[in-house]
């Protein structure tokens, strides 16, 4: 057993312990979420209970780990980054041209690397990271016979998100698009299965790092947060079901996630923002295995020629298949009560 010490940087403020334990001990999210439930880790001197607390520059972060023996005959192989080829295929370039990219995500495909995750890794370190989309474009860009060349993510899906995501080619596209980001004109919609009977409507609220439970949420504290607006409508009821389309007036971190949530009606497949503050989590007889959200449509000017362009994307696979059971079992619930 050897213990692991660091200290929280200013950067890093605000970040969970569990996220903290992952960057710094190259771990997995779950490895560095039972650390801190056997009670093997200690912040600022006392014992961590919880992997969602939030830290505080200055701390310091004690961690109890079995180190692996060293090898004493053979070298072990070098680590090679490596990306499931499923999701490479899966990828879809939907637009290309000399400033900008439009790519279909598969889930489970990060976006792009974060700032931090750059940093904490360095140059040498980060080629045995699994690849992001940002990664893959120029080889997918060559595949399509467009010229190869840095992209620039100028917004990025979560990793389990599906969906439509666009990419800057130069500086100046870049810094179009995100004043477009910035002023709210971007069209994106989303399209969720949902558990229970959501509404339609307009959901407002303003979300803090933590609502009270370690969690992103809404705060009811005057001035506190930044402002999430989302525009829910329901296009398909299944009973305990339902399919959902969420348009965005503002783009926050998880802003779809924490609304249906709070809502009560948590997307299929969600295991962070599925239950009211302090509650329990809700019920969840969907069998999904991610949450089921997908980026279905995006519009946009074209950051030179100024051209509106929009585009849609299909469901993903494990999306679609769950919806064709839901529906089935709708169907099935209707007929045994008539």
């Amino acid at each position: 057993m050897a213990t692991r010490r660091f200290v929280v940087s200013r950067k890093e403020s605000g970040r969970t312990v569990a996220a903290l334990l992952k960057a710094h001990l190259h771990l997995s999210a779950a490895a560095a979420r039972d650390l801190v439930r056997q009670c093997r880790v200690r912040l600022a001197g006392n014992l961590c209970r919880n992997p969602s607390w939030r830290v505080s520059p200055g701390q310091a972060v004690e961690a109890d780990i079995v180190e692996a023996p060293r090898p004493t005959e053979k070298k072990a192989p070098r680590p090679r980054r490596t990306t499931d080829n499923g999701q490479r295929s899966a990828a879809a370039i939907r637009h290309a041209d000399a400033h900008l990219v439009v790519v279909d995500k598969p889930p489970g495909l990060t976006t792009m690397r974060h700032a931090h995750e750059a940093a904490e890794f360095g140059p040498r370190g980060r080629r045995f990271l699994p690849e992001t989309l940002q990664d893959l474009l120029p080889e997918l860009l060559a595949q399509e016979k467009e010229t190869k060349g840095r992209v620039r993510a100028v917004h990025r899906l979560d990793k389990d998100t599906s969906g439509l995501v666009v990419f800057a080619r130069t500086p100046e596209a870049e810094r179009r698009l995100g004043e477009q980001f910035r002023a709210h004109t971007i069209e994106r919609r989303y399209l969720a299965l949902v558990r229970g009977r959501p509404k339609s409507g307009r959901i407002e609220s303003h979300l803090v790092p933590d609502r009270g439970d370690g969690r992103r949420g809404s705060t009811d504290q005057p001035g506190a947060g930044q402002r999430a607006v989302t525009h829910v409508r329901v296009v398909e009821d299944l009973g305990d079901f339902a399919l959902v389309e969420c348009r965005l007036e503002t783009g926050r971190t998880h802003q779809v996630r924490i609304h249906l949530g709070e809502r009560g009606t948590p997307l299929c497949g969600e295991r962070v923002y599925d239950r009211p503050r302090h509650g329990r989590p809700l019920p969840d007889a969907s069998a999904a295995a991610r949450p089921m959200l997908h980026a279905a449509s995006l519009g946009l000017e074209h950051p030179v020629t100024g051209a509106h362009l929009s585009w849609t994307a299909p469901l993903p696979p494990d999306m679609a298949a769950l919806l064709k059971r839901l529906r089935r079992r709708h169907r099935a619930d209707a007929e045994d009560e008539s």
